[in-house]
């Protein structure tokens, strides 16, 4: 049967949860069902919309992006806000972001998964503790982990209590500048002039990862857009509806693409069922392999990568994808309402349970049975 041409509901699993077991075991020996939006041939695909004039070429360039006027932006019939955009980073520029997310959004005092059963000196500077046995390591499987290679996610300013599933005043750090900055431009040359990047997370795939079906709803503004931006190896991202009962679109994300979720589309179902080794047959896309550019701008909010924290990175993402997920929480001038619990009520047991409820970022093995 066509990966497209599920029921709603068939022998009582929803449509969503029974496409997104088609795509956990899916080789991407056909790849008829998923829209590639590099190729955009697919009949659901229309054109979407940008604000050329809202963000100046240079800001776009501070933050590693070509000129708004050059990106290409699409959308899907039937998913009104929903915005995805190819690769529109500038040669080399990837690579800035790639290093943040493995070398510097890991530190203290941003939470990862890893502080549910570690001690905070255990997990303090991953990068430092994995770059040497990362570089140098084999392709046996018997090879022990690193910590970065143990990662499944970090969270970024205001932080989920996982426990009772909100954001609070009490367990924010501050939000990373360079990526409030490209996140905003983004958001600018999507429509969203006033978005304020106040939480994100970063998720850490490799080939036997998921993201399980979820939506993203604890933020206390919906006015605003969820953004996503993808890095590595390349994935099936599943977009649903309002219900599980309604079959997904399936799509692939590439190093370098975007999404956007705004309006209608901003509370839809989704998840990623497949993480799958980068489709151009080499150990990494084509664009990562371009260092940065030696002439950044003075205000650029980039950094060079040395060769030498190049080769941990690309060591990482020869297995691997990370994504992040950045997001306003609060209208402009709304605070949190008074709770009797805050955000110093996450410990471990309620960090855990992104990795077990929200996430389902597992084995496949753990998926097969269900």
């Amino acid at each position: 049967m066509a990966a497209g041409a599920v029921s709603a509901r068939e022998g009582g699993e929803d449509a969503f949860r029974r496409l997104f077991r088609f795509y956990r075991r899916w080789e991407g020996s056909d790849p008829s069902g998923a829209i590639d939006f590099s190729k955009p041939a697919a009949r659901q695909i229309v054109s979407s919309a940008l604000s050329f004039s809202s963000v100046s070429d240079h800001d776009a360039y501070r933050a590693g992006l070509r000129p708004v006027n050059q990106w290409k932006a699409y959308g899907l019939k039937n998913y009104p806000g929903f915005i995805f955009i190819p690769d529109p980073f500038l040669p080399g520029c990837q690579r800035h972001w790639v290093k943040q997310c493995l070398k510097t959004y890991t530190q203290k005092p941003n939470v990862c998964n890893l502080d549910m059963h570690m001690s905070s000196t255990e997990t303090t500077d991953l990068w430092g503790k994995s770059q040497h046995q990362l570089r140098n390591k084999s392709s046996s499987k018997r090879a022990s982990k690193t910590l970065l290679e143990k990662l499944r996610w970090v969270t970024l300013g205001y932080h989920y209590n996982w426990n009772t599933k909100k954001y609070s005043a009490n367990h924010y750090t501050p939000f990373p500048s360079d990526l409030a900055f490209l996140s905003e431009q983004v958001a600018k040359a999507c429509g969203f002039p006033r978005f304020q990047a106040e939480a994100g997370i970063l998720n850490y795939y490799h080939f036997d990862s998921s993201l399980g079906i979820h939506v993203d709803e604890s933020e206390l503004d919906y006015s605003q857009p969820l953004l996503s931006f993808c890095f590595g190896q390349s994935s099936i991202f599943l977009l649903g509806g309002l219900k599980r009962d309604e079959a997904p679109v399936a799509m692939f994300m590439h190093s370098g693409d975007m999404m956007i979720m705004s309006g209608f589309s901003r509370l839809l179902y989704h998840a990623v069922p497949r993480i799958l080794p980068n489709l151009e047959g080499k150990p990494l896309p084509s664009c990562l392999e371009l260092p940065l550019p030696a002439d950044l701008p003075e205000d650029s909010v980039m950094e060079p990568c040395s060769q030498e924290d190049w080769q941990v990175c690309a060591k990482y993402l020869q297995a691997s994808r990370v994504n992040m997920t950045v997001r306003q929480v609060l209208a402009e001038g709304q605070s949190f309402p008074t709770e009797a619990r805050t955000g110093r009520d996450l410990d471990a047991s309620s960090i855990g349970s992104y990795h077990e409820e929200h996430s389902e970022i597992k084995k496949h093995k753990s998926d097969s049975g269900s």
